[in-house]
């Protein structure tokens, strides 16, 4: 018997196969935060593609959809779920009130989460709440909405989430603002750190919201203006993008920390040496450095302190050979992590208290 459907039923099979793999890549871009926010749109022309089994290897694959516990909350603790809304929208967030709060808060520290993430699983990996009872530290984890990016992903890349007065950094300051009222604390006593499209968007909210923000620390991220489409965001990520020419508004001096792998395959080790120098450019253009290094867990790690002409550290930058894209002494019950160490949640704290090892 003769088949005539054949020829159609490949094409059909095809198409399918075709769809599949576009959807692939759609899934790969979103778990980056290299999809357009909701509405966007002319994002420009596309780069070259690799393979798709070259961006499964290079992003790590599947995304972890588990949620991360954050263990027992210690008697007189508390670890809050609210709301914030604001002409340029809402989003959703966790705090984290240690029991050692009641002697007095210290600061506040903003923790931006990476894609695929959440505020509790972001709280397993970095056991930051952990410092908080040591360091009398009301920790604010936001929470990126599946609706504003597929993957959970801040918007780094889109020019609507990159200035002051509006998108996600009029949000995130918002409640920033709205947290540090409510326990009395100061703009000098207000920090924000985050991982990957969080440590992107921290840094945008050191540069746009330096009158907020005392402080940044980024890890494994991007400088400010590094990006401004899909297309542009592939670039920065591979270390091709052109110095950012962003400048900040003058409306404080921002320190900034930094953390980043020599092995991240996800955003180029070259991101956090450009976060160190607009940082400079901003709030140092004249400085001293002074370079250590050491060895930690079998690992070399290199660390750059630049000082302002009155002595303070204005830049930390952290380079640690063998890191992968994973939070440096994380812990395994949150993703993207590396408990090899250094700890660096422990030393964005001190670099933000300003305290010395000794002192920890």
């Amino acid at each position: 018997m003769k088949r005539f459907n054949v020829g159609a039923q490949r094409r059909a099979t095809n198409g399918t196969r075709l769809s599949a793999a576009n959807t692939l890549v759609q899934r790969t871009l979103a778990q980056h935060g290299l999809m357009p926010a909701a509405g966007e749109s002319g994002m420009g022309a596309m780069p070259s593609m690799p393979s798709l089994d070259q961006m499964i290897a290079q992003f790590g694959g599947a995304a972890q959809d588990a949620e991360a516990t954050v263990g027992n909350i210690p008697a007189g603790a508390s670890f809050k779920s609210e709301t914030f809304t604001c002409s340029a929208g809402a989003r959703s967030y966790r705090t984290y009130i240690p029991a050692s709060a009641a002697q007095g808060v210290s600061g506040v520290i903003m923790m931006l989460h990476g894609c695929t993430q959440d505020p509790e699983d972001f709280a397993a990996g970095t056991e930051m709440n952990v410092l908080a009872e040591e360091h009398r530290l009301v920790i604010i984890y936001p929470k990126q909405a599946r609706g504003d990016n597929a993957q959970s992903c801040w918007n780094w890349f889109s020019r609507s989430d990159q200035k002051r007065g509006r998108g996600e950094p009029a949000i995130l300051a918002g409640i920033a603002e709205k947290v540090c009222k409510t326990h009395t604390v100061g703009r000098d006593a207000t920090f924000v750190a985050g991982l990957s499209a969080g440590a992107a968007m921290s840094v945008i909210l050191g540069e746009a919201y330096a009158d907020v923000f005392a402080a940044v620390g980024a890890h494994s991220g991007l400088p400010a203006g590094a990006a401004r489409d899909v297309a542009s965001a592939f670039t920065a990520m591979a270390g091709n993008a052109a110095e950012p020419t962003h400048q900040p508004q003058p409306h404080g001096t921002v320190r900034t920390i930094i953390f980043h792998g020599t092995a991240d395959a996800t955003v180029h080790p070259s991101n956090g040496e450009a976060i160190g120098r607009q940082a400079l450019r901003a709030n140092a253009p004249q400085s001293i450095d002074t370079k250590t290094s050491a060895e930690t867990a079998g690992r070399r790690v290199s660390r750059t302190v630049s000082h302002d002409h009155e002595g303070s550290a204005m830049v930390e930058h952290w380079s640690i050979d063998g890191l992968g894209h994973a939070w440096s002494g994380g812990q395994a019950a949150g993703s993207y992590t590396d408990p090899k160490g250094p700890n660096a949640s422990a030393e964005m704290v001190r670099f933000f208290l300003n305290t010395s090892e000794q002192d920890r």
